[in-house]
């Protein structure tokens, strides 16, 4: 069982929020923003935040403190039958680290690039080892700040980097405002076109990026939740970490959007936009050395926050099934998701690793980093929700419960479906165009319209639903 504690609630608030914020709210929400139409994406993506997000966060963050332990072990302790999934969760979880850490090296070979005042850009960095290279570098510090601990290694981080994140944040988004083209950037940002709501493609988009951004169904809020005192108030705190988490990804979109109109980019790509075009007018930009230096710093600080919290899931599970001590727990998932990264970081490199002619990173992240976080959340309302049903667990969900019991699964199997069959888009690369229209778009946005009012209900009445059922 976990004995480690947040030293306070604020350094816990610190760590989630570390956890949520990362290369989703930057370069990822600005491209699916581009793709779906400006403004009209808020609306689902909002809706998603608070109707399933927030929901989703109590749920674990509560099993956490609940059962006081890591992932693997939370499921063995509602039935044996259960350690299976727990373990298929943790091998989803150490999976999509193994390719984030490759992204991250890339952000940290850039940050540096630039600081340097080498200036590179994509196509010569990955025709080079470098990325080889900054993939080891940056798996060495996630495994050296997590086999420091809880307080010493992960809340000590935090601290630090996450005021430095929505510093620079704020910083480049004023820098932003004196470019020739913000207010048609902002236009673009808040205006919302709403007949392209009916589009399937864009709830789906919403609710992956939501889910993918907020660190939800993989297992981490649990195992953060874990380390929480009894006093937190667990509805504010997911209150508070999904507003930091939009609050990064809408002034993250200030900053990137300016740029990409007063320079004539495209504001549709992705990773193409980070690493290839936005650099390119860093170049003739004034102070453009600066603003790419605090522009390539946030991005590292943010994945490496969030790299830190996905192999904390995969440590605690370490220590408590095997006893291992936390460094040793560290050292071997840190090898063996260095050894698992591998092909991702040759992917692209001068080996320009490949399986039917697509880049191994890119097969990872369309089969894994796709599916696994959608199938994983399911598993954690069935057997925590549908199946044990703790009676703690519902007197901390209060009337969100409902959500949680019956539109969260929906919803999750809608946008499972419609990964599927290729509405939505992969995590990371965002080049998938979308053109698929059809009526579950309205149908959808009724349903989470519905569960959003359950939302508005809870805000004004915090009342827990009396239990019903007996703690196990």
């Amino acid at each position: 069982m976990a004995t480690a504690r947040w030293s306070s609630s604020f350094g816990f608030i610190l760590a989630t929020v570390g956890a949520a914020v990362g290369l989703g709210n930057i370069w990822r929400f600005s491209a699916v923003v581009g793709q779906n139409g400006g403004g009209a994406y808020l609306v689902p993506y909002l809706i998603a935040a608070f109707v399933c997000a927030v929901p989703m966060l109590v749920l674990e963050l509560a099993i956490g403190r609940r059962l006081r332990t890591d992932i693997v072990s939370a499921f063995r302790s509602i039935k044996t039958e259960y350690t299976a999934l727990g373990w298929l969760i943790l091998g989803g979880v150490l999976l999509i680290l193994s390719y984030y850490l490759v992204l991250t090296g890339w952000v940290l070979g850039f940050f540096l690039s630039w600081l340097a005042g080498s200036q590179t850009t994509f196509a010569p960095f990955t025709a080079s080892w470098l990325p080889v290279g900054y993939f080891v570098l940056a798996t060495v510090i996630t495994g050296l700040v997590v086999s420091m601990g809880v307080r010493g290694g992960i809340e000590r981080m935090s601290k630090i980097v996450m005021p430095t994140v929505f510093a620079l944040l704020v910083a480049l988004a004023l820098y932003a405002t004196t470019l020739s083209e913000w207010e048609q950037a902002a236009a673009f940002l808040f205006t919302p076109e709403f007949s392209v709501l009916t589009d399937l493609g864009i709830w789906s988009a919403a609710f992956g990026q939501v889910f993918f951004s907020m660190s939800v169904g993989q297992g981490i809020m649990l195992t953060y939740g874990s380390y929480v005192d009894e006093a937190t108030d667990l509805f504010r705190s997911s209150l508070v970490i999904t507003i930091a988490d939009i609050g990064a990804a809408i002034i993250a979109g200030l900053v990137i959007f300016p740029i990409v109109f007063s320079f004539g980019l495209q504001p549709t790509l992705g990773t193409e936009l980070a690493f290839t075009t936005l650099p390119t007018a860093f170049t003739t930009m004034p102070f453009g050395r600066v603003i790419a230096v605090a522009f390539f710093g946030l991005l590292f600080f943010a994945a490496l926050s969030s790299s830190v919290a996905l192999l904390e899931v995969g440590v605690a599970a370490a220590e408590n099934t095997t006893r291992l001590s936390r460094p040793r727990a560290t050292l071997l998932l840190t090898g063996g998701v260095f050894v698992a990264g591998v092909p991702s970081a040759l992917s692209y490199s001068p080996v320009e690793l490949a399986l039917a002619g697509r880049p191994v990173l890119d097969l990872i992240d369309e089969s894994v980093g796709t599916f696994a976080l959608p199938i994983s959340a399911l598993c954690i309302v069935f057997v925590f929700v549908w199946d044990a049903d703790l009676e703690t667990i519902r007197e901390n969900l209060g009337r969100l419960y409902s959500l949680v019991r019956y539109l969260i699964p929906a919803v999750l199997v809608v946008v499972t479906a419609a990964r599927a069959v290729g509405v939505a888009r992969p995590a990371w690369r965002l080049l998938v165009d979308h053109t698929q229209n059809g009526p579950l778009g309205p149908l959808v946005a009724t349903v989470l319209l519905v569960g959003f009012a359950i939302l508005g209900w809870q805000l004004r009445k915090r009342h827990p639903d009396p239990p019903h059922r007996r703690d196990r």
